[in-house]
């Protein structure tokens, strides 16, 4: 028996079971000031991810220098704490993700930020190498579980015709950190601002002072209202949304349309795991398919050039080691701009004609790219040049992998999904990807590295053409449509799977 409930409301029934609109009072939002305050308060890690990664990455060089205070060779913070942070947020990514999914949105992107926080802080005092490497480590799990907090809180607070482009552009700022720490490293490096054991120390004091901004904005941030009428908080959902409702009304001078319709659902305060694996992998068998391409393609495309970038540009082009970071700052900016720009067609021309064509086109242009690398066609500046052009189109495709498995599995298992989907993603590029790029780019040989970028472009086509095939048509569409809540309330009857038992 369900609890019969008004299109502005949720009303918890004795038996456990609520009727609300509470996803359809969301979707039907126009845009305002409270979804700004979202994308600031949830959005801006990514800046702070690629910060991260490119400044370690930059920075390398000096840390292994003598008088940096620290006792630590390039090839270990490139190598030994790169793998660390990689299996930090390989980790941290299916431990917070579990807890998302259990103890809501909120309470984990909190925890996760701090995490980050307080392991970015002791990385930059860091006076010994097992130091060094272990708050590596700490800072990747706590960036691996702000994947899975942050993409499923944003997908469900944004209105089912933004959700695309809002999306994509928000894990495409990653970008905008990786350009500001590519310049930053510049500053720091020189010797006649910072001392050796000074620059890059600040380096990472900075993230840490721009992610204590991020953590004030976020308080900010409420509980997904869809984790809440789901979990026995029908009531906290139903006031959120009615605050957020009035605040919009009185910004815009109108009042809201009337919600779409009403769903139906047995409350529960948790989901087993055995319970999300079983979704995941025996009810969507395509869309874990699907999940899986598009992770490990965008995955290995990334390592095949973003991997040996320095090391490609001083050996086969001459650029000096303290220049490289102008170049890295340029394919950063057209990585940005992929998202930015085609973010909005994701919600037009559809999802499925997007994902497919980006990962294609990224995988055609680098093979393009490879060959006139072979052909010695190609200098330090229009190679930089070629690579922006393949990013421009691989960055939104990238991006689009986390949008995608964040909205094609059930509410229930969503912060998992991403979680599993991007530690797998990682592991493979991060892990597999730089032992195989490795040798192949320092080899100084062209041949080697022509067979790099292949291989990061046939992985790229492969997954275009799983993306043609399998892709959901999610835009516009509510979350709760493209994939059923597992706590539908339908009845089940002998010999049925029970609610949403599909395939596709």
């Amino acid at each position: 028996m369900t609890a019969e409930a008004s299109s502005s409301g949720s009303v918890p029934a004795s038996t456990g079971t609520v009727t609300t609109a509470v996803p359809a009072r969301l979707d039907r939002l126009p845009w305002s000031r409270w979804h700004w305050m979202i994308v600031i308060g949830l959005g801006t890690v990514w800046i702070l991810d690629g910060l991260e990664v490119t400044i370690v990455g930059n920075v390398a060089g000096r840390i292994a220098e003598d008088g940096s205070g620290l006792d630590i060779s390039s090839a270990q913070i490139t190598g030994l704490a790169a793998a660390l942070y990689v299996a930090g947020a390989c980790s941290g990514a299916l431990f917070f993700g579990w807890l998302t999914d259990r103890h809501g949105r909120k309470k984990l992107f909190m925890l996760t930020l701090v995490v980050y926080l307080a392991a970015t802080a002791l990385t930059a005092v860091s006076f010994e190498s097992w130091w060094f490497f272990l708050f590596r480590f700490l800072t990747g799990f706590g960036i691996g579980g702000e994947y899975a907090a942050i993409n499923s809180a944003i997908d469900e607070l944004i209105p089912s015709h933004y959700r695309g482009r809002v999306d994509l552009i928000i894990n495409g700022s990653y970008w905008l950190g990786a350009i500001g720490g590519a310049l930053l490293s510049i500053v720091m490096l020189d010797t006649d601002i910072f001392a050796k054991d000074v620059g890059w120390r600040l380096s990472f004091a900075l993230g840490v002072v721009l992610g204590l901004v991020v953590l004030l904005v976020r308080r900010h941030v409420p509980e997904s209202p869809r984790w809440q009428f789901i979990h026995g908080q029908g009531e906290k959902a139903d006031t959120l949304v009615s605050s957020v409702e009035r605040e919009i009304e009185r910004e815009k001078g109108a009042k809201l349309p009337p919600p779409a319709g009403e769903i139906t659902i047995h409350q529960r305060k948790s989901i087993g795991f055995g319970l999300i694996a079983k979704t995941v992998f025996r009810r969507y068998p395509r869309r874990a398919v699907l999940g899986l391409s598009l992770f490990i393609g965008q995955a290995f495309l990334y390592n095949a050039i973003t991997f040996g970038f320095g090391t490609i540009l001083i050996t086969f082009f001459d650029v000096p080691t303290g220049s490289t970071g102008y170049y890295f700052a340029v394919i950063a900016a057209g990585n940005f701009c992929g998202p930015l720009l085609l973010g909005h067609l994701f919600d037009t021309v559809g999802r499925r004609i997007m994902i497919s064509s980006t990962y294609l086109l990224s995988g055609v242009l680098l093979f393009g790219t490879a060959w006139l690398f072979d052909r010695g066609s190609l200098t330090a500046t229009t190679m930089t040049a070629c690579w922006c052009v393949v990013l421009f189109f691989a960055s939104a495709g990238a991006s689009s992998a986390y949008l995608t498995v964040s909205e094609i599995f059930p509410m229930e298992t969503r912060a998992m999904a991403i979680a599993f989907f991007y530690a797998l993603g990682t592991a493979a590029g991060g892990i597999s990807g730089p032992l195989l790029f490795a040798d192949l780019t320092e080899s100084g040989v062209v041949g080697d590295t022509v067979l790099a970028f292949q291989i990061g472009a046939g992985l790229m086509c492969a997954a275009g053409l799983v993306a043609a095939f399998l892709a959901v048509k999610a835009e516009r569409r509510s979350l709760e449509d493209i994939a059923e809540p597992l706590s539908t309330a339908v009845p089940e009857t002998p010999g049925t799977a029970g609610p949403g038992a599909k395939t596709a």
